[in-house]
């Protein structure tokens, strides 16, 4: 094993360099499809943004890479992983190393800092878990607070019976076969999961349009509305599957019969090895809404899953009842602030404050009722359904 103290350290603003290295490191079940060379590329092309990839390299190897975009807000320039808001997990990448000591994490945050000091004012690591399938990241002594959401998972156990079996399985087939009639008594649908480049844009482009209507329903911001969002997800439609790894696919509900071509559900699917990530989902209830059709999805989605073999179906993070409703596991994730410079020191304890704010409220049953209920007097629309608000 590789010590830290072994490393030094690269800065790149081109990751075609390393593109042979960073996809052996992505391979590690350890390190998230987040960080994937794909994701990051797409990513980047799509918002144009200034790159400073930190590459850990010993014994003529890498070890570590840190993919991080550069982006300025307010007056201070923050390092941040590629993909903001739309990363479920984040990890980094990391290969044959050994867990760091004190001296050693402290040895390594100088010269982070002294590598990138002339790029950014504040590094920001977040939604990191300290711990993962078995593994602690290596980082872990350097968490500064837990994320204000957590993520939510469901273990898969080798055939969908035993994995509905975890919940509570006879409702979940009553619900299954009651959505199901619903959908035959107008006649019938299909599971579909587009292949050609094609289906899978206009699939795409629905999701989008879908989401902006359900949301503007309430009055919530739609956070897919920007065009380099849009590219983003875009581009990595057109990312080549590796087997059943893929960085995004599509999968959908679509109605026979009279309203034959209507999509009454959407959801996009990351893979990597046997952990699947259910990315974002969308519905449209102007058809027979008491189907309940993104439940229905997500039941197909899941039995898929454990047909192909998949041992996690991760919904992701942000708390709501339907994730509960479906996952066994909960993932607190926390947030490294590393400051580069004064700007960054006087920023990091506000962005700590605020995420320990947002933690304190959403723990809080009161707290968060309380909020939310603000939220629905606040919007021109009338009330979100719970699986809308967050």
């Amino acid at each position: 094993m590789v010590r830290f103290a072994d490393l030094s350290l690269h800065v790149l603003d081109n990751p075609q360099p390393i593109e042979a290295e960073w996809r052996r490191l992505e391979t590690q079940e350890k390190n998230s499809l987040h960080q994937g060379f794909d994701w990051c590329l797409a990513w980047t092309q799509a918002h144009k943004s200034e790159l400073a990839i930190l590459q850990g390299v010993a014994e003529n190897r890498t070890h570590l890479i840190l993919p991080l975009e550069i982006v300025a807000e307010k007056g201070v320039k923050i390092a941040r992983f590629p993909g903001d808001r739309f990363n479920n997990l984040n990890s980094g990448l990391f290969a044959n190393l050994a867990e760091p000591d004190t001296e050693e994490l402290q040895n390594f945050v100088h010269a982070v800092r002294t590598a990138l000091k002339d790029k950014a004012d504040l590094i920001v690591l977040d939604n990191i878990p300290l711990a993962w399938r078995g593994t602690r990241h290596p980082l872990r002594g350097l968490a500064t607070t837990e994320n204000q959401n957590r993520s939510f998972q469901l273990p898969l156990l080798g055939d969908f019976e035993a994995t509905i079996a975890q919940l509570n399985a006879k409702s979940r087939r009553k619900k299954f076969r009651s959505s199901s009639r619903k959908l035959e008594a107008i006649g019938g649908y299909d599971h579909i999961c587009p292949e050609s480049s094609a289906e899978k844009h206009a699939l795409l482009d629905l999701f989008f349009h879908q989401k902006s209507e359900r949301l503007a329903q309430f009055g919530l911001p739609d956070v897919f509305q920007p065009e380099d969002v849009r590219r983003f997800f875009h581009r990595l439609l057109d990312v080549p599957a590796a087997g059943l790894d893929t960085p995004l696919s599509l999968s959908a509900i679509r109605l026979r019969g009279e309203h034959q071509g209507h999509v009454a559900a959407i959801a996009g699917l990351s893979r990597k090895g046997d952990h699947v990530i259910c990315l974002f989902s969308s519905i449209d209830e102007s058809i027979c809404p008491e189907a309940s059709p993104g439940e229905l999805l997500f039941w197909l989605t899941i039995e898929q899953s454990c047909r192909e073999g998949a041992a996690v179906f991760d919904f992701g993070v942000g708390d709501q009842p339907y994730k509960r409703n479906w996952c066994t596991q909960e993932t607190v994730q926390h947030d490294i602030l590393l400051p580069l410079t004064w700007k960054g020191s006087l920023l990091r304890p506000l962005m700590m404050g605020l995420t320990r704010g947002k933690a304190m409220i959403k723990r809080n049953p009161h707290l968060y009722s309380l909020v939310q209920r603000w939220r629905v007097g606040h919007s021109p629309k009338g009330p979100a359904p719970a699986s809308e608000a967050e």
